[in-house]
């Protein structure tokens, strides 16, 4: 695999910011590409640092495409950068111009950890005419009730930081973070969406809320458990079975 670190100037955020890839070496482009999306308290190399996605990517022979969007929640920010724009827009154009990445719905694919499981699950309900499959790993995936566990735990600092995104009011419906608003209204068009968390981990109850909403819409979520706590243990080992499991259901072949 190829290995590239780059950097320019973003438009939506309106500063320099940094992109990981990863390109195949062995088959011919276009290449089947994955956006993969770190969590709150990482950025760009976090998937390359703590887990072994650069074995898995050469396995599959699939680009990987690894951006920072800071504390952003993948949101266009009430105060800040509007991020979802960057990953949504700017990003993927950037990225297909530059290389020979397939556009093709079958050859795209959104995951990521966390605030990134969120992220990714935002983007594939949004535009879901993009994606073959998405997936969240430990996803914080209703802000409101990550809000209550902040509470609980007295974790104030975060409130602020949240307020920045989604305004001081944190109305997370209005800056289009109401996951379960997005399957609604494009339940008949969204590809397969695989959901994986822990039991041991402090967001579990969170997921099996979300789950169990999802399923109320008889939407195809594809929903795994099993032992785990909020660690690259558990994600690097979720995101090698995704990939095997994407074999699996002829969605990446």
């Amino acid at each position: 695999m190829a290995l590239l670190h780059m950097q320019f100037l973003s438009e939506a955020i309106g500063k320099q910011t940094s992109v990981a890839i990863l390109l195949p070496d062995d088959i011919e482009p276009p290449y089947k590409t994955l956006y993969l999306f770190h969590g709150w308290s990482d950025d760009h190399s976090a998937w390359l640092r703590h887990s072994a996605i650069e074995q898995y990517a050469k396995r599959e022979q699939i680009a990987v495409i690894m951006p920072d969007v800071g504390l952003s929640y993948y949101t266009d920010m009430v105060y800040g950068g509007h991020y979802y724009t960057y990953i949504s827009e700017e990003l993927p154009a950037r990225m297909e111009r530059e290389f020979p990445l397939s556009t093709k719905k079958e050859d795209r694919y959104v995951a990521g950890l966390s605030m990134g499981g969120f992220g990714a699950l935002k983007w594939a309900l949004n535009e879901p005419e993009h994606f073959a499959a998405a997936a969240s790993f430990s996803g914080a995936l209703i802000v409101e009730e990550l809000l209550k566990i902040h509470e609980q735990t007295r974790n104030h600092t975060r409130k602020p930081l949240m307020q920045a995104i989604f305004g001081k009011d944190l109305n997370v419906e209005a800056t289009g973070g109401n996951l379960i608003t997005l399957i609604q209204k494009q339940i008949k068009a969204l590809p397969p969406l695989y959901q994986y968390c822990g039991t041991e981990d402090f967001v579990y109850d969170l997921n099996i809320l979300f789950r169990d909403q999802v399923k109320l819409l008889h939407t195809d979520l594809r929903y795994r458990e099993g032992p785990g706590d909020h660690t690259w243990n558990y994600w690097d080992a979720r995101i090698d079975e995704w990939l095997r499991q994407l074999r699996t259901d002829n969605l990446l072949t």
